[in-house]
């Protein structure tokens, strides 16, 4: 599996940004996925994750009620819906897949490049 991050830029806080996911491999229906991010200087983190089918959904609290993960298989691209950013959210976003769901970086064995997500204040 083969991931390829997308959809990072520069917003104004308050403002909203979608990242994609897109994966190669018919294997990356059956994983789950997840999104982290790094800030400079910063351990990475977990923001959300999703499972392969889509019907459970995990948050950090940190962007609980902000941010909304999810898939769409047929289409081999996970998505993760950004809303009322914050400067805090700035980061490296980096998504990834694996066998299970979860908010450890261990457990995902595929990985995409990152994609980075500047919030103005």
């Amino acid at each position: 599996v083969q991931l390829q991050a997308s959809g990072g830029g520069l917003v104004q806080a308050g403002g909203s940004l979608r990242l994609s996911c897109a994966a190669s491999g018919r294997a990356f229906a059956s994983k789950a996925v997840g999104w982290f991010r790094q800030a400079p200087g910063k351990e990475r983190e977990f923001v959300a994750a999703i499972s392969w089918s889509g019907g459970s959904t995990y948050y950090a609290n940190s962007v609980k009620g902000r941010f909304t993960i999810s898939r769409d298989n047929a289409k081999n691209t996970v998505y993760l819906q950004m809303n009322s950013l914050k400067p805090e959210d700035t980061a490296v976003y980096y998504c990834a897949a694996g066998a299970v769901v979860s908010g450890t970086v261990s457990l995902y064995d595929y990985w995409g490049q990152g994609t980075l997500v500047t919030v103005s204040s």
